[in-house]
């Protein structure tokens, strides 16, 4: 899972509720400092088992670039309400889900709550990097670019998938009731003990254990095959033509950094490998990604 270092949201940024017809959805939203947001919107979509803070350290420095920023929870992700059944949670919902907040914050759907600008820049992390490749590939938003930040062509690989194998097969023999009570204890038995053994604060440790406890443990079961289960859709994207950017860390511990970088060759993508990085390079290399991000968006507004 995505680690955050610091909970402290930097200045200009605030939690708000996006309003969507299909229901409301958590989010941060970071705008600049002073004047006014003269650039397309971005919207950031975090992976299997993260939340809109995993974006904490890249959203002040994206939003001082001229833009409106915003991180959301998925469906049943932390503090987004879940899903009726698991079927709410397989890409093309959480996909169409997107679609429309895209819609709202564009002002395509409702008020121009991004002052009217009719694209915006979408990046996926991980999971939130095929839920983001679903929604370009239905054509269902007015995406301006499209950015997978450690996400892979298809099923994830390496000892990611290994290890989500395992935690799906204590989960499989459980009664869909019970799944909570199994989520806790794979807290309390593995995840929380790990943590401890990293290091990592006693604050933050209060957040991911909040975190994961009020995710829905249905969507984490659905969302945890799906990832297992994801056909490789990269000649499909390869068609539309859409301005694209692959990055991630050169230490990247889930699809492997050559299956990353030949995804980008297929998609004739702009390419970035952050040094020192590995899954999650928003929280290793903020200022990296955060200037590797606003050149690429700029440079795709100023080609249109």
């Amino acid at each position: 899972m995505s680690t955050p270092r610091t909970l402290r949201p930097p200045d200009g940024v605030r939690r708000v509720t996006v309003d969507t017809a299909r229901g409301p959805f958590a989010a941060l939203e970071a705008t600049p400092a002073s004047g006014v947001a003269e650039r397309q919107p971005a919207l950031l979509i975090p992976g299997y088992t993260g939340s809109k803070e995993d974006f904490l350290p890249v959203l002040g420095p994206l939003a001082q670039a001229g833009r409106r920023v915003i991180a959301i929870d998925m469906r049943g992700q932390y503090e987004s309400p879940a899903a009726a059944d698991a079927d709410g949670y397989r890409l093309p919902a959480l996909a169409a889900d997107v679609a429309m907040i895209a819609d709202m914050l564009t002002g395509a759907d409702g008020p121009a709550a991004a002052g009217g600008q009719d694209r915006i820049h979408l990046l996926g992390h991980s999971f939130g990097g095929l839920v983001a490749r679903e929604l370009l590939l239905a054509q269902t938003a007015q995406i301006g670019s499209l950015t997978m930040m450690s996400s892979g062509p298809g099923a994830l690989t390496g000892p990611r998938a290994a290890v989500l194998r395992a935690v799906l097969a204590e989960l499989e023999p459980v009664r869909p009731d019970g799944l909570a009570h199994e989520v806790k204890r794979l807290w309390d038995t593995q995840l929380e003990p790990a943590a401890i053994a990293d290091g990592i604060p006693a604050d933050v440790i209060d957040f991911l254990r909040t975190r994961m406890l009020r995710s829905c443990p249905t969507g984490l079961w659905s969302m945890g095959h799906g990832l297992l289960g994801c056909p490789d859709r990269t000649p499909a994207l390869a068609t539309l033509g859409a301005p694209l950017l692959v990055v991630y860390g050169e230490n990247d511990d889930a699809w492997a950094p050559s299956i990353q970088d030949e995804m980008a060759r297929q998609l004739s993508a702009q390419r970035v490998c952050i040094p020192g990085a590995a899954h999650s390079p928003a929280v290793e290399a903020p200022a990296t990604v955060a200037s590797t991000l606003t050149t690429f968006w700029n440079s795709v507004e100023n080609t249109r």
